[in-house]
């Protein structure tokens, strides 16, 4: 399948968002990645229902949820998850990964598991049949501009031969952490899907955002 756009929303100058918005989707960006973090989980804070919902209000793009929170399954009524949207949880922090999942699917919106650098992929398992996406985080989560976990590509290489094998090769690998223009192309080799765009490349400083997202596309089909 081909290559996917997912640009890093907490990596926008929030000064000209809707101006990066409308740039984005001349460039044809698949998705909106936005990272909701709740200090807990990991020790940030980002991206609020607010903001989240100011975006909507100026895009039809689909909208990626990265929940990096404890216990997500309470928060999915907060924010305006609609249909065909990726909603990602992780694994550590939901007791019940099942049924939080069904929730999302409820939604209609597309499941998703995300797992830490040191997160077994075994850990998905028991919820493929639940499942329309792996995110397999790159960096430990949090904070934006960190260098790559090296272990990962091989990771993702290891998720790709075993979704495969599992009779689910349809599950999409998605990337997220230092995903440079480099790094996109090792990611893609390994079996990567969608890539979340973020301060390494389209939106290093000085970069012209519509023009870097379409090479950016070009560089992963």
């Amino acid at each position: 399948m081909s290559g996917k756009i997912s640009p890093s929303m907490m990596c926008v100058d929030f000064r000209k968002l809707e101006e990066s918005v409308r740039a984005l989707e001349r460039a044809g960006t698949d998705y909106l990645h936005f990272d909701v973090m709740d200090g807990h989980f990991v020790p940030n804070f980002t991206l609020g229902p607010d903001f989240i919902r100011c975006v909507r209000e100026m895009t039809s793009i689909p909208f990626d949820f990265h929940l990096m929170v404890e216990r997500p399954e309470s928060l999915l009524s907060v924010f305006d998850i609609r249909e065909g949207d990726i909603v990602s949880v992780h694994q550590e922090a939901s007791v019940h990964l099942q049924r939080t999942l069904q929730h999302i699917r409820d939604k209609g919106a597309r499941p998703s598991v995300a797992l830490n650098p040191a997160t077994p992929l075994y850990a998905v398992d028991e919820v493929l049949d639940d499942l329309e996406l792996v995110l397999v985080m790159t960096v430990n989560p949090g904070f934006a501009g960190q260098k790559l976990v090296p272990s990962t590509l091989r990771k993702i290489a290891g998720l790709k031969e075993r979704l495969t094998a599992s009779g689910r090769p349809d599950i999409e690998i998605e990337v997220d952490g230092n995903v440079s223009w480099d790094n996109a192309l090792k990611m893609r080799q390994a079996g990567a899907d969608i890539f979340v765009a973020g301060t390494s490349s389209i939106f290093t400083p000085g970069t012209d955002i519509e023009e870097a997202t379409k090479r950016f596309k070009t560089s992963i089909l």
